[in-house]
């Protein structure tokens, strides 16, 4: 099942060729299939995330793109946080996109070229609240049925490389079948 039209937008594309938390907004770019964001330092077909590449550095590289839906940053603000593009270590910040009830394997169509197959759910480590204190607890909450919601964002590969520009129209493209709830990766 495909969207006819961009179902979403992205708002912002952010890369850091250093291991930090943040990453600096950029006017665009360049997803390279099976490996990620050129120039990012969490691109490459193995585990480049600091945790999971000492646990095993030959796994392969799940979350080579990390997309944030700028409508949290909106649903932070009455809690106390301020928070923008790029600050929670995004490669793509979204509007548009209920991007945490999208199901796994799910096709980001992003601009006239680029697509992401969706992989997973994004587990919020503890460097957020070395970034802005207590902000974990905003990211990873606990419903009254006792239901752990999170909302640190979803991660990707790279299926088709492609330039990707702020203003860039996202179709959706679900996956055949029966359609898989987001784990953790």
């Amino acid at each position: 099942m495909t969207s006819d039209g961009p179902a979403g937008t992205v708002v912002s594309v952010s890369r850091d060729d250093e291991h930090r938390f943040s990453k600096p907004v950029v006017s665009s770019i360049r997803l390279l299939a099976g490996f990620g964001v050129e120039g990012d330092s969490h691109a490459g077909a193995t585990a480049q995330h600091l945790y999971l590449k000492k646990r095993n550095p030959s796994a392969p590289n799940l979350c080579q793109v990390h997309f944030i839906a700028a409508e949290l940053f909106g649903a932070l603000t009455p809690t106390g946080y301020a928070v923008a593009p790029g600050e929670l270590g995004e490669n793509v910040t979204t509007t548009g996109l209920d991007l945490m009830q999208l199901p796994l394997g799910t096709l980001l169509h992003l601009g006239a070229e680029a697509s992401v197959s969706i992989t997973g759910m994004r587990s919020p480590c503890s460097q957020i609240n070395g970034y802005l204190k207590g902000l974990m607890k905003q990211l990873i909450r606990t419903d009254a049925a006792g239901t752990v919601e999170r909302r640190g964002g979803i991660m990707g590969v790279v299926v088709t490389g492609g330039v990707v520009h702020p203003g860039d129209g996202i179709r959706v493209e679900l996956p055949a079948g029966e359609h898989l709830p987001l784990g953790v990766v």
